[in-house]
């Protein structure tokens, strides 16, 4: 039941505009928040910045104290001699980064109960992902998925989602500023179809063609389920440095308490009626879907990705500030997390 009930969506809310349909209301969103995210992460996040995790290079960087399994090779004997306690060099990364996004704009996105859609804060996501890496003729890409078409089925009628990946686009990796508002102007003018699109597939897209080393972000809301997403996503980390950017929204989390609450399913167009004055079925609900979230961290713990949390109800942009932040601090500290 959690399962179902965690994918359903209700209609947007009454006179709310259409922030991003329009390419010119969209450009107009795109351009606010560039401001904003420039605002805010340069400054709190003084100086260039080559990626969102860290890197192997060949650059001389700062040194930090010899642990167990560290490369004997990049020993600091200078450092270790004058503090008596074994010392490596790190390294600092001196090429070109290339990163690349992986957008999930599923029908599932298209939700939300706080102070955005979760359609929003994805992309706005890739706004601030796209401002961090950009620079320094740093190449950005994405590829970007929407569900397949499906008819809404009649009240009540249960009718199986279509097969297939459905609509997978790939937006070339190019370095610029102009390119990278293009390509976010591209994801944004996206338009969420109904019906369930294949995550595993739109995140195999990035394994192929083979790629040299870089940055792979994921940002979706992993609803589908991790035995399709899982394998592609540990695939993908074996030759990239990989960030899971996961939206949430609160109402997928837990029910509040307004008696009968009539969902539609997105993906499928489904409609329930549900009876949140219920107190045992509120219970079972939290507790299925914080078990359902739990499946989706450890899934993305065990492919080895950096992950990070977005709400609809909260400040995304200082959750982003202060992971990022946590980041640069676990680099100096010569740890990876």
């Amino acid at each position: 039941m959690a399962r179902a009930a965690a994918v359903t969506s209700t209609t947007p809310r009454p006179g709310e505009p259409d922030r991003m349909a329009a390419g010119d209301r969209s450009g107009a969103v795109l351009s606010r928040l560039q401001l904003l995210v420039t605002r805010k992460l340069d400054g709190l996040l003084q100086g260039d910045y080559a990626g969102l995790l860290p890197g192997p290079g060949s650059e001389a960087g700062e040194s930090r104290e010899y642990r167990p399994g560290d490369d004997v090779r990049r020993m600091d004997w200078p450092v270790t001699a004058r503090t008596t306690t074994p010392h490596v060099r790190r390294t600092v990364a001196d090429r070109e980064l290339e990163t690349w996004l992986a957008v999930d704009l599923s029908a599932s996105l298209d939700f939300g109960t706080g102070r955005w859609l979760k359609r929003d804060v994805v992309i706005a996501a890739a706004a601030a992902i796209t401002h961090l890496t950009v620079r320094g003729g740093n190449r950005i890409g994405a590829v970007v998925g929407s569900g397949g078409d499906v008819p809404v089925p009649r009240r009540g009628r249960r009718q199986s989602p279509p097969a297939g990946p459905g609509r997978l686009v790939r937006l070339p990796a190019r370095s610029g500023r102009k390119e990278a508002q293009g390509m976010l102007r591209a994801i944004a003018g996206t338009e969420i179809r109904p019906g369930r699109g294949d995550l595993g597939a739109l995140i195999d897209m990035l394994n192929r063609p083979p790629r040299r080393r870089g940055v792979a972000v994921v940002i979706s809301d992993f609803l589908a389920p991790p035995a399709q997403w899982a394998r592609p996503l540990r695939k993908l980390r074996v030759r990239q440095d990989l960030l899971a950017i996961e939206v949430v929204d609160p109402r997928e989390l837990e029910l509040p308490d307004v008696g009968v609450l009539p969902v539609v399913d997105p993906e499928t167009g489904e409609l329930h009626e549900v009876q949140t004055a219920d107190p045992s079925l509120r219970h079972r609900y939290a507790a299925a879907a914080a078990a359902q979230r739990a499946e989706i961290s450890a899934a993305l713990r065990a492919a080895g990705a950096a992950h990070l949390r977005l709400r609809t109800d909260r400040d995304w942009l200082l959750d982003m500030v202060r992971f990022v932040a946590a980041q640069r601090h676990a680099r100096t500290r010569g740890t990876t997390r």
